[in-house]
């Protein structure tokens, strides 16, 4: 909950000091991770050789404090007054809290950010006051550790080995590299250095193997206070060619910061947070639970990615955790790319376009594996090789590649630019087509093309055969491949190679790709024999048997007719200006009732579907789920780190559901709606050079041009043109 980042590092909320009760202390690195080996039963052809997971950096956050003899540990002392509080407006994590143990009575007051300013700066100050009559003496030890293990690893693995280190009185550095691994990976050096500024006297320290520490000693007289900073530069093998320059980075850094006060570092903090919520916050009045909510998931995301390195993704838990190995997912193309598009530079999307384009290679790699042609990208990646060991997810969600195909096709829709399409897209696009062309196969039974054996966006139903989202994703994919190659030059033609005979094959594909309906509901059928199921809605599940994923045998999941997550109404929220309303309702009104939302981008879907048909309960219902879902801890699984990529889901059920923002024939058009609870909402979006903002209440709809040419927007159907100021 009070984790903090700036998109080059980040780390969870532990405490500075040892803790003797249950934590888990975590840092973490942009770009650092370790390939693991895959373990299973029984190997199968195709299984991913390693499986990637983001490890627990070298600790340098850690400063042990003793009063006299006593050694901090707030596991097991007495204090009062604690809190531990998280300023989203500038990045600054301070906790407070009063020692009583021994007829003490000290004040600590603890501050700690990552700069966003200076990216490889972490900064952490200590107030301590003594409150009593009497004076106590204190020693403080500060150190970087190299002795650390990830919560997720088998046996307490370690994965760091240290080169070289370097301790003086008060200051000191070292450089560590990971371990050795048998795929031929890069492995990865970090380089840190610490610095320190206090009243304290700073003394020699004992030398450890796996530690740099430094040592300070003092008194604090009755009612006075003495104040201690430590500063760390965190450099990464990443940005340097050796460790020769890594070394000489890492000091030039260290010297850059040294004459620099730290009001200045604060001031500098405040600065680069205060400019990305002009463009980006969202301003609810009315409702302080719905506030808090959409302001931490953008604190959030903008803390795990804010688009500055194009090498780097989105991982699900961020900076927060290890949970799902911190690789990227399909849910950066689904749900980020739309958030990042409206409240950051158009290049920040293109850049995370770019990134799939650059791993290529990994996705032909990927399809040759399982026999396949053309390109399959990865569930689950750091370097474009499908990272993940679970059979259900490598070889059968493949639907992944559609999103992909997709996030090409909603970022030119909404910035108006084909560059990108007709030049590095259109690559993606047809290496996918061309892994659709070859996983469907014709049943001449029935006169159409299928996909058997996948897995669609609801995990608890695994080897199904037409998934209808599936299907329409590789429909869809051609399609638009089709259209995009009647848009390059001809060079790019010859380029790609696509021979007639292969776009016709890819036409009739379209043509006959079998969508399984119900003409009698009126539904899309997720998949075959969902109907034949026992379709009780979730309603009917005991409360003390929910979340089932925690309860329930995997076996009797995979039997129930339970969803996770949107499968069929994913679809149509993908295409949702090309299905009739009573077609929307039928299928919202069907496949809601039976979906748990135990996925964490679940809510955000059914926000968005039902506010465009009006429900405008169940729509408040979903946002608040959405927005609080680690606030509250909806699932019972915020332990594991923050949902980092389902955060968007938050923003898009007010700007896409609430609002009703939507890009029809190049026209931005908003159908906006107050919820009851609330008496007004405000934000800003960027939308092709131009700054909008747009506010509802009850009186109204307000949209204002702050920046850029004039534009016309739809409002309720009516073409509007913005002037600037106006």
């Amino acid at each position: 909950m009070t984790s903090i980042g700036n998109g080059y590092m980040g780390m969870r909320g532990m405490f500075e000091e040892d803790y003797s009760a249950d934590t888990h202390s975590g840092i973490y690195v942009g770009g650092v991770w370790y390939p693991d080996k895959t373990v299973v039963g029984w190997w199968k052809n195709g299984y991913p050789k390693y499986f990637g997971k983001v490890i627990n950096a070298v600790n340098f956050d850690k400063v042990n404090v003793w009063l006299d003899d006593l050694k901090i540990d707030l596991a097991k002392m007495a204090i009062k007054d604690f809190e531990l509080s998280l300023d989203m407006q500038t990045g600054i994590l301070t906790r407070k809290f009063t020692l009583t143990e021994q007829d003490k009575n000290v004040r600590f007051t603890i501050r700690r950010f990552v700069s966003v300013a200076q990216k490889e700066l972490f900064d952490v100050d200590y107030q301590i006051e003594n409150l009593g009559n009497q004076p106590v003496n204190v020693k403080i030890v500060s150190d970087l550790d190299a002795d650390v293990f990830n919560e997720d690893a088998n046996y307490d693995e370690k994965f760091w080995n240290l080169k070289t280190k370097k301790q003086t009185t008060n200051s000191g550095y070292l450089i560590a590299e990971t371990k050795p691994n048998n795929f031929g990976t890069p492995r990865f050096t970090v380089g840190m250095e610490m610095t320190h500024k206090t009243d304290l006297k700073a003394v020699d320290q004992p030398e450890t193997e796996q530690q740099v520490s430094n040592k300070f000693t003092g008194q604090i007289e009755a009612h006075e206070s003495v104040k201690f900073e430590k500063r760390v530069i965190v450099v990464t093998s990443r940005d340097y060619d050796d460790e020769a320059t890594l070394k000489a980075g890492m000091q030039v850094l260290t010297q850059k910061i040294s004459g620099i006060t730290r009001d200045s570092l604060v001031e500098d903090q405040s600065k680069a947070w205060a400019k990305r919520w002009e463009k980006a916050d969202v301003q609810i009045t009315g409702d302080d639970a719905a506030q808090q909510g959409i302001r931490f998931n953008l604190f959030q995301l903008f803390s795990t990615f804010y688009g500055e390195d194009k090498r780097l993704n989105i991982g699900p838990k961020g900076f927060t955790g290890e949970k799902y190995g911190g690789a990227t997912y399909w849910d950066t193309e689904g749900f980020a790319i739309p958030l990042y598009l409206s409240l950051a530079d158009k290049k920040v999307s293109e850049n995370l376009l770019e990134y799939r384009y650059n791993q290529l290679a990994g996705a032909f790699h990927n399809a040759r594996e399982q026999g396949l042609k053309g390109a399959l990208y990865p569930m689950v990646t750091f370097n474009g090789i499908e990272n993940h060991n679970e059979w259900e997810i490598t070889f059968e969600e493949i639907h992944r590649n559609g999103t992909i195909a997709y996030a090409i096709y909603n970022y030119t829709r909404y910035t108006g630019d084909e560059t990108y399409l007709k030049t590095k897209g259109i690559d993606v696009l047809t290496a996918i087509s061309r892994f659709w062309a070859d996983r469907v196969h014709w049943s001449k039974r029935n006169g159409v093309y299928m996909i058997h054996g996948v897995t669609g966006p609801n995990e608890y139903e695994n080897n199904v055969n037409n998934n209808w989202y599936t299907n329409l994703l590789a429909q869809w994919t051609l399609k638009y491949t089709l259209e995009t190659l009647r848009k390059v030059s001809d060079a790019k033609l010859a380029q790609l190679d696509v021979s007639d005979t292969e776009k016709a094959h890819w036409q009739d594909i379209i043509d006959k790709m079998y969508l399984p309906e119900d003409k009698k509901l009126g539904i899309f059928i997720q998949n075959d024999c969902f109907l034949d199921k026992d379709l009780e809605p979730a309603s009917s599940i005991p409360k003390d048997q929910l979340p089932i994923n925690q309860h329930w045998s995997w076996d009797k999941i995979l039997r129930s007719p339970y969803i996770k997550q949107a499968d069929v109404l994913q679809g149509i929220w993908y295409f949702i200006d090309q299905f009739p309303e009573d077609v929307k309702k039928r299928n919202f009104d069907f496949y809601e009732p039976l979906t748990v939302h135990e996925s964490s981008l679940s809510a955000s879907v059914h926000a968005i579907l039902a506010a465009d048909l009006h429900y405008e309960d169940k729509a408040v219902e979903m946002y608040e789920r959405t927005a609080r879902l680690d606030l509250d801890n909806y699932n019972n699984d915020t332990v594991d780190g923050l949902h980092i990529t389902s955060m968007t889901g938050s923003w898009l059920a007010i700007v896409q559901g609430f609002a009703g923002m939507r890009v029809q024939d190049n026209t931005l058009s908003f159908k906006p709606f107050l919820p009851k609870k609330w008496t007004s909402y405000q934000f800003r979006i960027n939308f092709r050079d131009r700054l909008i903002e747009v506010q509802v209440d009850r009186n109204g709809t307000e949209i204002k041009l702050l920046k850029g040419k004039p534009v016309n927007v739809k409002l309720n159907g009516e073409v509007l043109n913005l002037v600037g100021g106006q």
